[in-house]
């Protein structure tokens, strides 16, 4: 047993120097680079944010800078962050600092969740890969959007839930990772699933650290600004781009532009659902699978996503690891190639015949790894195939399976 402490936290150690050196080298990045249009957006909606304040700035004119759809924990954060700038640190490495943080973060947790369902080499293995995965490197490093940090919060969300047996603290990570960006909503029924399948004292314990710390974020926005709120983050469909997934497809096969604002307008609430429903029979299946349900839930929002965005091909960027490690580099290569070229050029809005080419190349990848982590679920799995996930105590369980280490 000493000997295979020694192994683990040798491994651990491996996976923080690791991390770390991506962490820095993002941050080299990021403080060289002047990076996308949304590091200048930031900049005004944070300007914004201290010239109002951080609940009616959903009501507030800004002609000159694109919808405001991030939710209050964001607003909250520029606030901060505007302060800081005020105090002469750079804007530009400042407002990349949370996601290149929370990427750090993702990759320890990669490798706890992994660890407890494949081998400890494995389990180094995805979090290395994790952790230099070129898709990551360009969407926080380069890019800087909150998109990383969501996703950060909901994997520790199921780890807590899962792994950890800490429902309250899971709760509280539930409602920050939708109270930076709205995108994981879809795996919070996932979280509600486990915590009921694991007992009803679980379930009570969550909901309540869900359910105070998301009044304490969004309530005040809710009674002072609901319109606006509604308006710019619960109904907003994405930007008008088609570079990537299903209305990219739609549009090379020539469907009739009415159908694409169909799906793109009112029918993409339905496609959300469909991905929740999928989610949650996951989860009910196997609320010990949660952490691999979760990143299967991730990448089919990515993969049937009727919005473009270079820098939401972060979504499932980690949790393909967290499914397998071969899913996870085929992703982190293909992808990665596509967010460097774009990237390079300065024009992630704009993509070459080539560019979505090889996008589709990384759907359907990401295809292949959503099936995997379906499969990986159902069959349950690790990262490696056997040794299986430890299980939930459920609500008739007479005892608590401890976990294997591994």
């Amino acid at each position: 047993m000493s000997s295979l402490s020694w192994d683990v936290r040798k491994a651990r150690i491996v996976v923080i120097a690791v991390a770390a050196v991506a962490f820095i080298s993002k941050m080299m990045l990021a403080a060289s680079t002047r990076g996308p249009a949304d590091v200048r957006f930031f900049w005004g909606f944070a300007r914004a944010i201290a010239r109002t304040d951080p609940i009616r700035i959903y009501v507030e004119p800004m002609p000159w800078l694109p919808v405001y759809n991030h939710p209050p924990l964001a607003s909250w954060m520029l606030l901060g962050m505007e302060w800081l700038a005020r105090q002469h640190v750079p804007w530009r490495p400042l407002i990349r600092f949370p996601a290149c943080l929370a990427d750090f973060v993702t990759v320890l947790l990669v490798f706890a969740i992994v660890r407890r369902r494949a081998r400890l080499r494995t389990a180094v293995l995805c979090a290395i890969g994790a952790a230099l995965c070129p898709v990551l490197v360009a969407t926080s490093g380069y890019h800087g959007n909150t998109d990383s940090v969501a996703v950060m919060f909901a994997f520790a969300a199921a780890y807590l839930l899962a792994d950890r047996r800490s429902p309250l603290a899971a709760g509280l990570a539930a409602a920050l990772c939708v109270s930076v960006k709205i995108v994981p909503v879809v795996v919070v029924p996932l979280f509600f699933v486990a915590a009921w399948r694991a007992g009803r004292r679980s379930l009570l314990r969550f909901t309540a650290g869900f359910g105070a710390l998301f009044l304490a974020v969004w309530g005040p926005v809710i009674a002072t600004v609901p319109g606006g709120l509604r308006a710019n983050v619960l109904e907003y469909a994405g930007g008008n781009f088609s570079f990537w997934g299903i209305v990219r497809f739609a549009r090379w096969a020539g469907v009739p532009e009415d159908y694409v604002t169909l799906v793109r307008g009112d029918g993409h609430f339905l496609i959300v659902a469909a991905i929740m429903a999928a989610g949650v029979w996951l989860a009910w299946r196997r609320p010990d699978a949660l952490p691999v349900a979760v990143a299967t839930t991730l990448g089919l929002l990515l993969l049937l996503s009727t919005a473009s965005g270079v820098q939401y091909l972060a979504w499932p960027a980690a949790g393909l690891f967290v499914v397998g490690l071969w899913p996870g580099l085929s992703y982190g290569v293909v992808v990665g190639a596509v967010t460097a070229s774009v990237y390079s050029g300065q024009r992630p809005v704009h993509w070459t015949d080539t560019e979505m080419a090889f996008g589709a190349l990384g759907w359907a990848v990401l295809a292949v790894g959503v099936a995997c982590g379906v499969h990986r679920v159902l069959a349950g799995a690790g990262a490696d195939g056997p040794p299986p996930v430890p299980r939930i105590a459920g609500p008739r369980a007479g005892h608590r399976t401890a976990p294997t280490t591994h």
